[in-house]
């Protein structure tokens, strides 16, 4: 069942919206007289109106008392507690009928927020960029939460209008112009949604149905009733939402926020579902349309077949290749990062996908995970920074402010030489060292007072001893900003070069750009941690050296064969590195010396 306001090419509109225990339901239309709807058997409310021109602005009345905007309302132009807007979906006229979305497995992701990516912080700003990423060799772009929020600045984790573009960022036609010019110059689309809660201002669900259960209780409020009694219409309004994101906006993936927050004990579950309607989708559309789940439980249910008992989610993210990284550069070892920290748990990473699959958590205290061995590398997508690992620090540092420029380096190194799809957040590619700090603009003195408290104790287990900053402040949002002027500085130049060249090497590289872990070895010297990964694919041969400690280190490479011709080199002078020590060609059975985080990448001579 389609929900919200249809506008037809006859200025007529149909409006339909699901309410199943109101008595009476009308539309009243740019302040007209109240029109009265009328109800199936599903709950759905419905009226058919005449002379409704794109732009007119309505309001639902809930048994005569209680006025709401549209829960799927398209276009919120004067914010979350006002009515909603008509949207004539037909007016924009595309340009991309020849788009033919690149394989996901190919895709080198830039994931973004709209407000602090530029000055301007709208989609239009973001168009100007697209020559910026295509230089840099991204592909596919990855926009943080659209949804229409409370005020003009936040994450969009609290989105409450799930159907409606951020007016601030540009509505509707902002967010199908940048998709589309995306699409002409061959950049894929991702769209991060919100489906297991709605934020906490301008959430006007209650009103209409039993959208949310009081069993369980997410990290962010009441849980979606994804699988009680009535379950069938709240899973139809964000089956429709992944849906409309595709129809109307050509959105190539959805990227699930935190999908361990639906909590679904069905038989067949939400997930389950929704990746079936999307794979029907794509049939009928002609263009394959991807979902990627974010989850941190482990469980590789979520990215298996259906067959084989899964909810077949195309992919999900991986953030214990992250945590084993970034503890391993930083030495950081409070919080979760307490469960990280060993050479060895990168290893797993890198041949499994996940860390724990299964092992003791000192954090969770118990057991976490399950196996992921046979699952296909390409189902991972990998980073070395995203806004999660940055913007829930309490300073929100970025990697470049915790680690030296070398270690940023080797970093970037293995995310583009693993065998999983890589992402990285917006200025990481220059070193920007400007923080991403949460931030919100809310309007409720006490839910502004409430989120201040719950940042402080999010903290506890980290130990910060320090006050984090204040949300609402506008400053915070205006410090999460990037600074492009750094881009042109020297070192950040010669940083941004370095990820442009490795990009392109990934992409030219069969051995690198095919995404399969049965087709590498590691070797690890553990009491120096240096790592040599060998990769193959038909032909073609390379290994890759990597020192993860702060001091060089004296290698001993016996367990390839031939000559090895050396390709790429993060101690280069055009880098800002030290100088090479590594030779141009190596051997077998010879002694070499890496430098302190130095990475290198050699190629078999045949």
């Amino acid at each position: 069942m389609q929900i919200g306001a249809h506008y037809q090419n006859d200025d007529t509109c149909k409006f339909v919206v699901w309410a199943p225990f109101k008595k009476q339901v009308s539309v009243r239309i740019d302040n007209q007289a109240p029109i009265s709807m009328r109800m199936d058997e599903q709950g759905y409310w419905s009226v058919a109106v005449d002379d409704v021109c794109p732009g007119s602005e309505y309001i639902f009345l809930l048994d005569q008392q209680t006025e709401r905007p549209d829960p799927a309302s398209f276009f919120q132009p004067r914010g979350v507690h006002n009515p909603s807007a008509v949207v004539d979906h037909s007016f924009y006229k595309w340009h991309d009928s020849a788009w033919l979305v690149t394989p996901m497995e190919k895709w080198i992701i830039y994931e973004l927020h709209v407000g602090a990516f530029t000055p301007g912080g709208t989609f239009e700003a973001i168009i100007e960029k697209l020559d910026y990423f295509k230089a840099l060799g991204i592909n596919a772009i990855e926009l943080m939460p659209v949804a229409q929020f409370p005020g003009d600045r936040n994450w969009g984790y609290d989105g409450v209008h799930p159907f409606a573009v951020q007016t601030s960022y540009g509505g509707p036609n902002g967010l199908k112009q940048l998709v589309d010019s995306c699409h002409i110059l061959g950049i894929a689309v991702i769209l991060d949604v919100v489906y297991n809660h709605l934020g906490p201002e301008g959430n006007y669900l209650h009103d209409f149905g039993p959208y949310f259960k009081h069993k369980y209780k997410t990290p962010w409020g009441e849980a979606i009733n994804f699988d009680d009694a009535w379950s069938d219409g709240v899973r139809n309004y964000f089956i429709q939402n992944a849906l409309y994101w595709f129809e109307h906006f050509h959105i190539d993936a959805l990227r699930l926020d935190a999908v361990h927050a639906i909590y679904d004990f069905s038989a067949r579950p939400f997930l389950q579902q929704l990746a079936q309607r999307v794979e029907e989708f794509s049939v009928s559309d002609n263009r394959n349309h991807y979902l990627i789940a974010e989850s941190d439980l482990n469980d590789t249910r979520i990215i298996r077949s259906r067959e084989a008992g899964g909810f077949a989610i195309d992919a999900q993210w991986s953030d214990d290749f992250h945590h084993a990284i970034h503890t391993l550069l930083t030495r950081e070892s409070t919080g979760y990062y307490m469960d990280f920290g060993d050479i060895g748990q990168l290893h797993k990473a890198l041949t499994e996908g996940f860390v724990y699959s299964g092992e003791y958590s000192k954090f969770r205290k118990r057991r976490h995970g399950n196996s992921a061995t046979d699952i296909p590398a390409n189902q991972f997508v990998v980073c070395v920074q995203n806004h999660d690992q940055i913007g829930n620090r309490m300073l929100g540092e970025r990697l470049a402010s915790l680690a030296p420029v070398e270690a940023l380096k080797l970093a970037a190194g293995l995310l583009f030489t693993s065998p999983y799809i890589p992402l990285l957040f917006m200025g990481e590619e220059y070193g920007e060292t400007s923080p991403f700090l949460y931030f919100v603009s809310h309007n409720d003195p006490n839910l502004i007072k409430d989120v201040r408290e719950g940042r402080r104790l999010e903290f506890k287990d980290f130990k910060w001893q320090t006050e984090p900053p204040d949300p609402q402040d506008v400053n915070t949002f205006m410090q999460s900003k990037l600074d492009w002027n750094k881009q042109t500085l020297e070192n950040h130049s010669a940083l941004y070069q370095y990820y442009r060249q490795l990009i392109q090497m990934r992409m030219d590289t069969p051995a690198l750009a095919n995404l399969n872990n049965k087709f590498l070895k590691i070797y690890t010297q553990d009491d120096i941690k240096v790592f040599i990964i060998h990769r193959w694919y038909e032909k073609q041969d390379v290994f890759i050296l990597l020192n993860f400690n702060n001091r060089a280190a004296d290698i001993s490479i016996k367990q390839i064969n031939g000559n090895w011709m050396k390709v790429f080199d993060s101690s280069e002078e055009r880098w800002g590195g030290p100088g090479e020590q590594l030779p141009a060609v190596v051997e077998a059975e010879q002694k070499y010396i890496i430098p302190a985080f130095g990475f290198a990448v050699y190629r078999k001579q045949n």
